[in-house]
């Protein structure tokens, strides 16, 4: 009975999880505007939103800043961690303190103190506005991702490097950064993540004109949302949903060529 029940147990879990998912998936397909009725499946949403300029000019903005944000942010927070590892204890726990208060600080906290930011300096609301904002908070996911590749080991190597004659340069890219590669890459994934499914900060940094895909929900929100939105959201989804599963596949294709 206790095997039996664990399993209902994680059906229902997974359940709860997913079934706003395949109602939003359901309802993608329905030829009516209707929630509670499906009236025939149907692929106008899929075409409206495609046809749809500002649903359109959103995921490109959506992806344009995740992208150059999550990029930026990764850079600047593996230098940083670098950096960090090279103080003295108490100068790391300040730094690591200061690094740490974004993270739990409120989104709306941060966002409005970009924007009086902005103001202050006379920096008009844009595109730019936005791309530096999700820098802003995405380096402190950055620096907790790498900071624990960055350990006694990596500083040994890196020294022995030099020992042997090896620059700066050289020992840093060849030694350090292989070392550091799964949290960079854990780092800007996270970041990508962070920024595509903002929407607080991009709201009170954004200017006139510039949505992305959270802020258009919202916008309407107010006077109804649209089925292509949903037909939005199971692409998304979909293509999540084939990452993970192409990448479940390749790491286990790696494991199994490593143990052969």
């Amino acid at each position: 009975m206790k095997k039996y029940l664990k399993f209902i147990y994680i059906g229902i879990v997974v359940l709860f999880l997913y079934l706003p998912i395949i109602a939003l998936v359901v309802l993608s397909f329905n030829e009516s505007k209707s929630m509670s009725v499906f009236s025939g499946f149907s692929l106008k949403w899929y075409e409206e939103m495609f046809s749809n300029r500002m649903i359109m000019q959103a995921v490109i903005n959506t992806f344009t800043i995740a992208i150059t944000a999550s990029v930026t942010a990764t850079i600047i927070g593996t230098f940083a961690a670098v950096g960090i590892d090279g103080m003295k204890t108490k100068q790391q726990n300040l730094i690591l303190g200061f690094n740490n208060i974004p993270l739990l600080n409120a989104d709306i906290v941060t966002g409005i103190a970009l924007l009086l930011t902005f103001l202050m300096f006379g920096i008009s609301l844009n595109w730019g506005t936005v791309y530096l904002a999700h820098v802003t908070f995405c380096i402190p996911y950055v620096i907790l991702s790498v900071r624990p590749r960055v350990n006694k080991s990596v500083n040994t190597l890196y020294e022995a490097a030099l020992d042997l004659g090896a620059s700066r340069f050289y020992a840093f890219v060849k030694i350090v950064l292989p070392e550091l590669r799964p949290g960079i890459l854990a780092g800007l994934l996270l970041s990508f993540t962070m920024s595509v499914d903002d929407f607080v900060i991009t709201h009170f940094t954004r200017g006139a004109g510039i949505n992305t895909i959270s802020t258009l929900i919202y916008s309407q929100v107010k006077v109804g949302i649209r089925p292509s939105l949903f037909a939005l959201s199971t692409i998304i989804f979909a293509l999540v949903l084939v990452m993970l599963l192409l990448v479940n596949f390749l790491s286990k294709g790696r494991k199994e060529s490593v143990i052969y």
